[in-house]
Order: C-alpha cells, then structure tokens, then sequence
C-alpha cells in the first residue's frame, strides 16, 4: 500500500466532491470537511473543530510556546501556518526590491513606491499628524525611528567617530555624509546645472536655487526664502544681537561672515582683480557687482521711474526712495529711515566714535561717506565741470554752490 504514495494512483476518492486521495485515512480526514460534526473541543475556550491537527494547532495559540522560528529574522510562531504566510510576505516584499516596477503611486505628490507598507508610511508626511512626541523638547514626528533618532541628540553620546579626523556623529548616516568632506569624490550631481555635491543634504539645499519657491516666510518683514537656514540667518537682522565683533574697530555683526568680510576692509588686500580694466577689489561680491558696469545688461527696472538696475538687490533698496515706509528706526533720536545702511550710518552721529580716517590728514569721521568727500580735497582730480564756464571742482555740492553764480536767482535777501 506504501508503495501508492510515490505513484499518482489515488484509490480512495470522495462520494462528496470527487476529490481522490492516496490514503484511506487522508479521505478520511478530508469527509469532515463535509461534515457538520465537530469532534475535536478546545479545552480552554470550547471551540469545535472537525480535525484533531486544528485543534492542536489551536491549543499552540492558548499556549505562550512559539515553537515555529523564522530563519531569517528569529521571530516566532505558534502555529506553522502562520510562519509561513511571514515568509511568504516577506519574500514578495524582498521581490519589489530587486523589480523597478512601483506600482503604490501617493495620490498627493505621484511619488511611488514598490511596496504598499512604504506608501502608508510615506503618506503621514502629508498629513498634519506626528503621533511622536519627544520627552524632553516637545518636538513631534511622524514616525518612531525619527523619534528615536532625534533623541539621540539629547544625549551626549556620540557613538560613531570618524577615523580621519576623530569628529563623532551622533547617527551612522551623518557619519557616512561626513567621510566624503575627507575624499575628492563628489557623487551627489545636480541634474539642472551639473554642479557636484559631496553631501546630499547640500544638493537639495541646492536644488532650491533653481525653483522660484519661496516657502519660508519672515514673519517680521514678510520677505521670503527657499531655504530655512536662510530665513534663520535673516532672522538675526530683525534682532539686536550682534555676536560677533571686529577686534580692529569694534564694530559688531549678527553674522560671522559678515565679520569675515568686514575685516577685508581693514586690509590692504585686493585680491579679486577685473579681467576688463584691472582694477582690484577686497571681496569677490564687488568684484562681481563691478563687472555688471562692463556688460550693456540690466535686467531689473523700476516700475515708478524706470530707471534700470543690474542687480535685483539695487532695484530693492531703490524702491524704498519711492516708499514713505521708514522701516529702520534709531533708537536714540526716534529718526526713521527707509535703508538699514542709513539708518547705522545715523547711528555714528550719537557716538564720539570716528572709525574713518583720512590716510593724507590723519583727520577723522564718523561716516565713510564723509571720508570719501574729504580724500578729494588731497586730490588734483577735478571731476565736476561748470557747463557753462567750465570752472572744474572736486566736490559736486560745490559745483552745486557755484552754479548760482550763473542764475539770476538771489536767495540771500537782507532783513535791514
């Protein structure tokens, strides 16, 4: 009879459903199936089955015993059944990952994705809820693993180090983004401009410079930015906190690199030379500014005026000239002005301070711009010329002056 099972004869077939089997006892087994009898009772919560192996398999679920071990990930089982569908789940799953085929497509973004559970997780991105709040700061996140790694941070554990420089990270990823600061390679290509990036996180901060979005918002001056940090860094304008000093003349900074750039003014350095007309500059933003005097364009026009401006930061401060918005108030006289640069120019007057002196005189200022009229007095250059006498001055307020010599207009009138 055992010799049955290795042939494809099946003797023993159901007067139910015609199904055949190899086995006497397998029919059997199977007739229960039809049958509304329910031998087999469950002990503890009196549940029928008409198998003895469902009722076994039963008892396993009553039981805390999980006889059946995954290979893979040692999780347990009570039942094989169940051990089973793990694996199968878990093989379809590991499928997607080796197919580009990403058939879970988010019907918010159209960002898709090849497995279901990774769309799910995906989606609490897009809603207003973070179910995972941190103990100690309050911040929210959507999901576990953002929570429990941002705890880190609270921490002063460091767990990963980095073996050229021995700086530590508090994650293994930010360890990782770290190394490549220590190699040449740049894998991180930006695909609108091709400028290459060691780190992803400066791609996509990147990538904001060529989208005209403008999701972050002062809320002081409603001006916008495409980058958070630029909006922090903003921020610290609208505050008094100058952190950062100048150790040659004392002048304070909400901004280090504003600092850096300062100090260039105090050295005789010019480094950034115009390829056009040689001349040389302390910073590679006037450099660039200078070079816009050179080239026929001007992209950017007043809408009162229509005077023209190369730079879209000139067209802004000029717009200010047609405002009656005096933003940038003095916090020793109250006066208003509608430029920050003004209003720290003012700001001079009310200190015996004199930061600028003349090289030729020694004699001092408190502005730049006073400065930079003096120099002329040392100078033989005579730039403004009298249209009609030709008389040449150095100074265009005295050209001004002697300009009335040529009207016939008396302004001086004698009270006697």
């Amino acid at each position: 009879m055992h010799l049955f099972v290795h042939s494809n004869v099946k003797l023993f077939k159901c007067s139910v459903c015609n199904k055949s089997f190899s086995h006497k006892s397998t029919l059997k087994t199977h007739l229960y199936v039809h049958s509304n009898e329910k031998a087999f009772k469950c002990s503890v919560c009196n549940k029928s089955f008409n198998r003895k192996s469902d009722l076994i398999t039963q008892l396993l679920v009553h039981s805390n015993e999980k006889l059946f071990k995954c290979s893979v990930c040692n999780k347990s089982f009570s039942q094989k059944a169940h051990l089973n569908t793990h694996l199968l789940s878990n093989l379809k799953k590991h499928l997607h990952v080796h197919s580009n085929e990403k058939q879970f497509k988010c019907s918010v973004c159209n960002k898709s994705f090849s497995r279901k559970d990774h769309l799910n997780r995906h989606l609490i991105v897009h809603s207003d809820v973070n179910l995972f709040k941190c103990s100690v700061c309050n911040k929210s996140f959507s999901r576990k693993e953002h929570l429990n790694r941002h705890l880190i941070v609270h921490s002063d554990v460091n767990l990963f180090k980095c073996s050229v420089c021995n700086k530590s990270f508090n994650s293994k990823s930010n360890l990782n983004e770290h190394l490549l600061v220590h190699s040449n390679e740049k894998v991180f290509i930006c695909s609108v401009c091709n400028k290459s990036f060691s780190c992803k996180s400066n791609l996509k901060k990147h990538l904001h410079v060529h989208s005209n979005e403008k999701q972050f918002k002062c809320s002081v001056c409603n001006k916008s930015f495409s980058r958070k940090d630029h909006l922090n860094r903003h921020l610290i304008v609208h505050s008094n906190v100058n952190l950062f000093k100048c150790s040659v003349c004392n002048k304070s900074f909400s901004r280090k690199s504003s600092l850096i750039t300062h100090l260039l003014v105090h050295s005789n350095e010019k480094k950034f030379k115009c390829s056009v007309c040689n001349k040389s500059f302390s910073q590679k933003t006037h450099l660039n500014i200078h070079l816009f005097m050179h080239s026929n364009v001007i992209l950017f026009k007043c809408s009162v005026c229509n005077k023209s401006f190369n730079r879209k930061s000139s067209l802004n401060q000029h717009l200010l000239l047609h405002s009656n918005e005096k933003v940038f108030k003095c916090s020793v006289c109250n006066k208003s002005f509608n430029r920050k640069s003004n209003l720290n120019q003012h700001l001079l007057v009310h200190s015996n301070e004199k930061l600028f002196k003349c090289s030729v005189c020694n004699k001092s200022f408190s502005q730049k711009y006073y400065l930079k009229k003096h120099l002329r007095v040392h100078s033989t250059e005579k730039q403004f010329k009298c249209s009609v006498c030709n008389k040449s001055f150095s100074r265009k307020d005295h050209l001004d002056r002697h300009l009335f010599v040529h009207s016939n207009e008396k302004l001086f009138k004698c009270c006697l």
